[in-house]
């Protein structure tokens, strides 16, 4: 009995224990470039949102349930490669722009942190149920960024942007939005 309190307490005590690391995480990860290319957006709106997700599959009537706390980050502007509308009267001097409505340009999943995750006795959670609670989470905070009228936010600091960008020199700017 000492001898296995002796091993046991030693086992603590020295780093690394008799028989290697107790607990030891190994994390490997490579890059992999999919696609570069060329954008040309004007962000003129950020908000920070959180949301709450319950995921819940029954088979058999065995149900597995998860309760997920999702935080991102919406961005909203404009995309100036969709051919803005702008004269410049130089006897005037003024500057006349008719840029496109805003919409969302990116969704980026901050956080998510699971409180609960409960497997069924004959339905555990899979690879594919997390996939699922991933797709979910993007796609709430896609509607959220709707429902928070970012985008109309996001269409009054462009235009405001543009007006203190361009106002040099004695120029008047009218920006509006094209289409309305």
């Amino acid at each position: 009995m000492i001898l296995i309190a002796f091993g046991y307490c030693a086992s603590r005590l020295v780093p690394g224990g008799f028989f290697g690391a107790r607990n030891q995480t190994n994390i490997t990860h490579d890059v992999v470039i999919q696609q570069i290319k060329q954008v040309a957006k004007l962000v003129s709106s950020e908000a920070t949102v959180r949301d709450v997700i319950v995921y819940e599959n029954t088979w058999y009537g065995s149900t597995k349930r998860s309760l997920v706390v999702v935080t991102g980050r919406l961005l909203a502007g404009i995309d100036l490669r969709d051919n803005p509308d702008v004269v410049i009267d130089h006897a005037r001097k003024r500057i006349t722009i008719r840029i496109p409505p805003a919409r969302l340009i990116a969704v980026e999943v901050r956080d998510m942190r699971t409180y609960d995750e409960r497997g069924g006795l004959w339905n555990p959670f899979t690879r594919e149920d997390r996939d699922a609670i991933q797709r979910q989470a993007r796609a709430q905070l896609m509607a959220a960024g709707g429902e928070l009228a970012l985008l109309r936010h996001a269409n009054e600091s462009a235009m405001e942007l543009l007006r203190i960008l361009l106002a040099k020199d004695g120029y008047t700017v009218d920006v509006a939005l094209r289409g309305l």
